[in-house]
């Protein structure tokens, strides 16, 4: 009996656990840090044999296959000996695949890849196709095919998941964009970054299809000299000319050989260029799917975007409090900035990741305040010296709040878009979004 190696207790560690059991392997999750005890009762009932804070080389170097889960670096000792022995060490939604039957829509992107992987779900399943949602959000695709297959699934994918792909193959695959992020994963070397994106292609065949940005230079410039056997659609905002998908004025015109649809933009549920972007690349895929230009329309009427995600909280005495909370990126954050005319009152700061605020730039005559929420606030306060009027700081989200609310006029935006990661004072953006909205409603209560 072949023995597989798990690396991590989250969710898709858990997940390739499970799938690996019932499939015949021999199982060993190893976690370095603790594990709940909600998941110890899961493997033991299970009968999967784990440890907890260590990781013992002597079994997992004896395995035939090591699933890491996506947030191990491969630079820890256990994994650089891993790859020293020549043993295979994969992601879970490489190995998942092996045991679906289903085509896959494969998502990536620096920004919008969480968005356009819930709209393109959305679509299918309003339009009434068998599909399923995994990878980088919601529940592990491995824990689901424990329980059920589907004919379609939407799957959004990280660079450090497709880092682990080796013959994951989609039937559709799209790029939103990319712009430097996770930098200090990929030695700072923009390249790396880049390549890892383009990985999601590399096994896909001339029955399979790929859809990019034309208005991304680094998309363009990384797919220089790659071999393509999928058919290529390009998308733009900016240029009707030559490309698939294309803004034209007030209707998104989708042209993809016998595949077509126009759809207006005003039905778009979500507001921002950039959600205008994400919901070009959403309906593109799901054409290509087979769904109907009527049921897109009668999609889009009827979706709601994930939380964290440009979410608003409420209005309070005209000023407006917007929850970005997942805008862990200087590019995802000019995407909010950009979408408001009125003055910003700015929540940032957390873990930098590499950041260049110079792209931030531009944005910041309608910044009234920046509120500084992070341990170390230095660089981000370097960065908008002398470009924003009045820069304050904390390490406590209830005050970031309290804060803004009081500097704030009727017509402001209080808006948490980070930039930064936000392994600084929460266990994640979630966290720090919950808090964030929990913040918003204690100062509700405290007024009313």
């Amino acid at each position: 009996m072949k023995l597989i190696a798990i690396l991590g207790a989250g969710e898709s560690g858990m997940g390739a656990a499970m799938l690996a059991k019932v499939k015949g392997y021999a199982v060993f999750l190893s976690e370095f840090g603790k594990i709940s005890e909600a998941n110890k009762a899961t493997l033991n009932a299970a009968g999967i044999e784990f440890e907890e804070g260590k990781h013992t080389e002597e079994i997992i170097l004896n395995a035939d296959l090591i699933i890491k889960s996506p947030g191990i670096s491969p630079k820890i000792s256990i994994v650089k000996k891993a790859f020293e022995e020549g043993i295979a060490v994969i992601d879970e939604l490489e190995f998942a695949q092996r045991f679906s039957a289903g085509r896959v829509i494969a998502i990536t992107g620096t920004n919008g890849k969480t968005t356009t992987t819930l709209l393109t779900y959305h679509l299918l399943k309003s339009a009434g196709l068998d599909v399923g949602l995994a990878g980088n959000v919601g529940k592990s695709w491995a824990a689901q095919l424990v329980e059920v297959d589907h004919e379609w699934w939407v799957i959004e994918c990280s660079s450090f998941q497709i880092d682990g792909f080796f013959s994951f193959k989609p039937s559709i695959a799209i790029l939103t964009n990319i712009t430097p992020d996770h930098l200090d994963r990929y030695e700072y070397k923009l390249e790396n970054y880049v390549n890892s994106k383009l990985r999601l292609f590399k096994n896909m065949a001339s029955n399979n299809c790929m859809i990019l940005n034309a208005d991304d230079p680094l998309t363009q410039k990384g797919i220089e000299g790659f071999k393509i056997l999928a058919n290529t659609y390009w998308f733009s905002l900016k240029d009707a000319g030559k490309v698939s998908g294309c803004l034209s004025g007030d209707q998104l015109i989708i042209q993809m050989g016998e595949k077509c649809a126009t759809i207006p933009v005003g039905v778009i549920p979500i507001p921002g260029d950039h959600n205008v972007m994400n919901t070009l690349c959403a309906i593109m895929a799901a054409t290509l799917a087979g769904v109907s230009e009527s049921d897109l329309i009668s999609g889009l009427k009827t979706f709601e975007n994930a939380p964290h995600r440009m979410e608003k909280v409420l209005e309070l005495d005209g000023v407006s409090f917007v929850n970005d909370s997942k805008g862990t990126n200087v590019e995802a954050t000019a995407f909010a900035l950009g979408s408001f005319q009125n003055p910003i009152i700015w929540i940032a700061g957390g873990v930098d990741k590499g950041n260049d605020y110079s792209l931030l730039e531009s944005y910041t005559p309608a910044i009234k305040t920046l509120i500084c929420l992070g341990k170390d606030n230095s660089k981000l306060k370097s960065a908008f010296a002398g470009l924003i009027p009045d820069i304050r700081e904390t390490q406590d989200i209830n005050e970031a709040v309290s804060l803004g609310n009081s500097l704030a006029v009727p017509g402001d935006v209080v808006l948490l878009s980070p930039a930064c990661a936000s392994f600084d004072l929460f266990k994640n953006y979630e966290d720090r979004g919950n808090q964030f909205r929990s913040a918003v409603m204690n100062l509700k209560r405290a007024i009313a």
